[in-house]
């Protein structure tokens, strides 16, 4: 069994840690004095070398120290002060680069009495049986070290032992009778019943550590009868355990707990009042689980406790006028976190300012409203402030409300929907370094309080309703910011001519102008879009540290000239955007070189050519975007075969198996349709899918909060362009419109039946419609206008219940319209221009009807038609797209709206199809002097 890694330790444990090595080893700890080694034992140093493979990501040998007389110098080597025996070799904290094998000379350090290995990589070997031999150990960690195989059982023997981290294995714990650290974090014990009965084995046992086990239950005979006066530290989270298996036994050991974490199990129903029994705890986390009612109810004479952490429960009441008894854990409590509870009213932050010595509050995302008092900034010793995702719409707040909060360092009001109503003189009594108000009023102006605050590290005023111009001294404030977000405001300005430090930095959504700042510094994400940015792009040459930048958008602007041959330096870059520019010229091969991209958007560009072949080195896609250039050529096939990740793509083909959104609508590919969409998994299979197509950054930031990047899709629907952001992983759609495409439908298509849109209108495809196209159960949309498919409509087109949108006019239709529930419901003009069809909706009956001629001029005529809807539809898609914008979450969130709106739509086009009748005999003369296509 591979031992894991904890990602969790007590710091009392450290220092318990030290006091044991000092006392123990009778060293000097400061390490003033260099000790002579014995020669014997810097032989068995060196061999104990030979098996090792010791040299970091550089090349260097981290061992390099090992070779002077004087061993007890050498990094990671301990000797005693008086002996001069090697007592101690710790490869955590000097090392972390060493490999290889342990090998059996470390039998020769017969003073041995520590030994971490931890943190370093023995690549699954096994743990040396003769650990078991080593009989003065009194410390040994093997955590994270990557060793496999199970524990040898004869680690039973190190009767001295008295910490000990990481083992699998339990029955040999009970010879361990003096250890007093036991950490066993991360280790599935979910077969090792008797768990309970060897730990109760173990008198002196101090720190107890059973994170993330896979415990569920405790067995009856378990009650700590032995050490009950000794266990100050207990940290038994992320596991399955329930009110009924803990609370028997956790009540009688907790006599003298200082530190209890039960976070992250299934603790359910109100809070013991037992609580109230642990005199002496001074740390309790019983955040993520189920408990409810009252918080403060059971925790009265708990005089010690300073660290109260009960986030992500379903607590509702915060009573403390209620209980007279809690004056003492009044005064003591300093940290308390109750985000992501229940929490109703505005009674609970006037309660919470009867708790003096606080200095970390989180009330964020609860159900907090109305009004909030003064007193809050009566609180002297706060220094974390955080009231984020509560409902305080309009709520106001003034100067008066951090009158007193002098130590203040972290303020969150994100989501909140509070109005700052501040003065433009007010002086703050604090100094920040955390800031984020996202969401909450502060414009129209821009806060010129905020000049004040120098010690800024992490600044979000996003969403503020500031439409002002941004001030001169606002880029010299914030210099050393590490996270700046300003977007979603209209601010003025332009950027300065070196942008300095910033890691993160977000001014989407605004109204800034002009050129890219000449010099970037150490960029991790840059996001300038929906601005008005214009000039080139190839600015962005001169960011320094390109490796570490993973996200640029400068999308929506209206940069131009090509795309600078240095984007292959970005060689970390997941998000590239620069949809809706101007920009022009092939699509840069240099864009191969990105092997870590997972999002590439050129869409609605001037680009030009065929796709580049190097594209198929980036292997990471997820969402590419080429629509509405000026590509030409065949659909390159290497795109199936080398991207096999992608879940959007404008291009195809066979082996993009999570596809969800397939557009290379408003291009010039030319072919016919591939015979493999049954390889779309996605589409064919009902699959658990995210409601958002994103990507998220966390690795590179150190930040109370995670980055992340909602791709967006812009698709066409019936002339109008409609936007999908929050809700893209809801949508499988296949838009292949305004091509070149030829040939017919294959039948593998109608095998997608979770598709919920298909556009295939403007194209040259042919034949029958499919026969199964009935198969397609949740199709919502479907556009085959504007072809030149021919015979009867199928009668299983009747059974798609769900079909909001249809569109079969302009092309060779005959016969009756199959009779339903559905078809006969859409207005006629989706069936126009097909002179063979007939019946409901478009004429009593087919009685009357004669054979259809096929008009072979109809060609150039249908071309110039294609021209002018072009032209009519960027119309008034435009101002279409707006209103559909605002309300796009709710009609696809709800069913029924979703189907009146698509009808809505249809009912929209009798008006557009009047208008265009009226203006077409004016317009046909100019149109027919303008090239045929579907772009621009």
């Amino acid at each position: 069994m591979k031992i894991m890694m904890s990602s969790k330790r007590s710091h009392k444990l450290l220092l318990l840690h030290f006091a044991i090595f000092c006392l123990l080893l009778q060293e000097n700890c400061t390490e003033a004095n260099v000790i002579l080694c014995k020669e014997s034992e810097r032989k068995t140093l060196l061999e104990f070398k030979q098996s090792l493979q010791a040299v970091d990501s550089s090349g260097n040998d981290v061992l390099s120290s090992w070779k002077s007389k004087e061993c007890c110098g050498w990094v990671g080597v301990s000797c005693n002060n008086l002996t001069g025996y090697v007592e101690k070799l710790d490869f955590r904290s000097k090392f972390k680069d060493v490999a290889g094998t342990i090998s059996s000379s470390l039998l020769k350090l017969h003073h041995l009495r520590l030994l971490d290995l931890s943190y370093n990589d023995f690549n699954g070997s096994v743990i040396p049986e003769f650990f078991g031999s080593l009989k003065k150990l009194r410390y040994l960690d093997l955590s994270n070290a990557n060793f496999g195989g199970s524990i040898p059982s004869n680690l039973g023997n190190l009767s001295m032992l008295e910490i000990l981290d990481w083992v699998a294995m339990l029955e040999w714990l009970s010879h361990l009778s003096f250890l007093r650290g036991l950490d066993l974090s991360f280790v599935s014990l979910s077969s090792a019943d008797d768990w309970s009965q060897v730990i109760n084995k173990l008198p002196f046992l101090e720190e107890l550590s059973l994170s993330h086990c896979d415990l569920s239950s405790i067995s009856p005979s378990f009650s700590f009868t032995n050490f009950s006066t000794s266990l100050t530290s207990l940290d038994l989270s992320g596991n399955s355990l329930t009110s009924s298996s803990i609370y028997p036994w956790l009540f009688n050991v907790s006599s003298n707990l200082v530190s209890l974490d039960l976070s992250m199990n299934q603790l359910k129903g109100p809070i013991p009042e037992a609580f109230g029994n642990m005199i002496t705890m001074q740390e309790l986390y019983l955040s993520h689980n189920q408990l409810e009612g009252e918080i403060f109810k059971s925790f009265g004479n708990m005089c010690s406790l300073a660290f109260l952490d009960m986030e992500s429960n379903h607590l509702s009441t915060f009573g403390i006028v209620q209980n007279t008894s809690l004056s003492c854990t009044r005064y003591s409590l300093r940290e308390l976190s109750l985000a992501h509870n229940q929490l109703k009213g505005n009674s609970v932050l006037n309660e919470i300012t009867k708790l003096p010595s606080l200095s970390v509050l989180d009330l964020g995302y609860n159900l907090l409203n109305g009004t909030i008092k003064e007193s809050i900034g009566q609180l002297p010793n706060l220094k974390v402030l955080r009231l984020a995702g509560n409902a305080f719409d309009n709520v106001v707040i003034s100067e008066a409300h951090f009158s007193n909060l002098t130590k203040l360092r972290s303020l969150d009001l994100s989501y909140s929907y509070l109005t700052l109503k501040i003065s433009s003189g007010w002086s703050p009594p604090f100094q920040l370094g955390f800031m984020l108000l996202c969401s909450c009023k502060i414009g129209p102006s821009f806060p010129i309080w905020l000049r004040t605050q120098t010690a800024l590290v992490f600044l979000d005023i996003s969403a503020s309703e500031i439409s002002d111009s941004l001030p001169d001294w606002f880029w010299n404030l914030v210099d050393s910011l590490v996270y700046l977000n300003m977007s979603f405001n209209q601010i003025n300005g332009t950027l300065p001519h070196e942008l300095r430090y910033k890691r993160h930095l977000d001014l989407s959504s605004n109204n800034f102008t002009g050129p890219l700042p000449m010099s970037l510094y150490s960029l991790w994400s840059l996001n300038l879009s929906k601005n008005k940015f214009t000039g080139s792009v190839s600015a962005i040459c001169n960011i320094m540290e390109k490796w570490s930048l993973y996200l640029l958008d400068l999308s929506y602007n209206v940069f131009s000239r090509e795309v600078p041959g240095c984007i292959a330096e970005f060689v970390r870059l997941k998000v590239l955007n620069l949809a809706d520019n101007s920009l022009s010229g092939p699509v840069p091969s240099s864009l191969g070189s990105l092997a870590s991209l997972e999002m590439l958007s050129l869409r609605g560009n001037k680009f030009s050519g065929e796709l580049p072949s190097s594209l198929h080195n980036c292997k990471m896609l997820k969402f590419l975007d080429l629509s509405n250039n000026e590509l030409s050529g065949e659909i390159p096939k290497w795109i199936g075969q080398s991207l096999s990740s992608l879940e959007r793509c404008p291009h195809q083909l066979c082996g993009l198996k999570y596809v969800q959104i397939l557009d290379l609508s408003l291009n010039n590919i030319s072919g016919s349709l591939p015979s493999c969409f049954n390889n779309f998994t996605s589409m064919a299979q009902k699959l658990s899918l995210d409601q958002r197509m994103e990507h998220v950054f966390r690795k590179f930031f150190v930040i109370p909060f995670d980055p992340k990047y909602v791709d967006e899709a812009l698709l066409t629907w019936k002339g109008t362009k409609q936007r999908y952001a929050k809700i893209l992983g809801l949508l499988l759609a296949i838009d292949l419109s305004c091509n070149k495409l030829t040939g017919e439908i294959p039948e593998e298509l109608t095998n997608l039946q979770q598709l919920i849109a298909l556009n295939l209108s403007r194209n040259s495809l042919i034949g029958k419609i499919p026969q199964k196209i009935g198969q397609l159960r949740q199709l919502e949309v479907l556009d085959l206008s504007r072809n030149k498919f021919s015979s009867n409509i199928p009668t299983s087109l009747s059974e798609l219940t769900f079909l909001s949108t249809l569109d079969l006019s302009y092309n060779y239709l005959s016969g009756k319209i199959p009779t339903g529930r559905q078809l006969q419901l859409f207005d006629p003009s989706s069936y126009s221009h097909n002179q063979g069809l007939c019946g409901p909706p478009v004429s009593p009956d087919c009685s009357m009807v004669e054979p259809p001629q096929v008009e072979h001029t109809r060609e150039g005529e249908e071309d110039s038609i294609n021209e002018f809807m072009k032209w009519f539809y960027t119309g008034t898609g435009l101002g279409f797209a707006v209103g559909f914008w605002g309300f796009c979450c709710v009609v696809f969130f709800k069913r029924s709206w979703r189907h009146s709106y698509y009808r809505f739509l249809d009912n929209t086009k009798d008006w557009l199809y009047v208008s265009f009748i009226l203006m077409k005999t004016r317009l046909m003369k100019r149109i027919k002097a303008l090239p045929t296509s579907c772009r621009r």
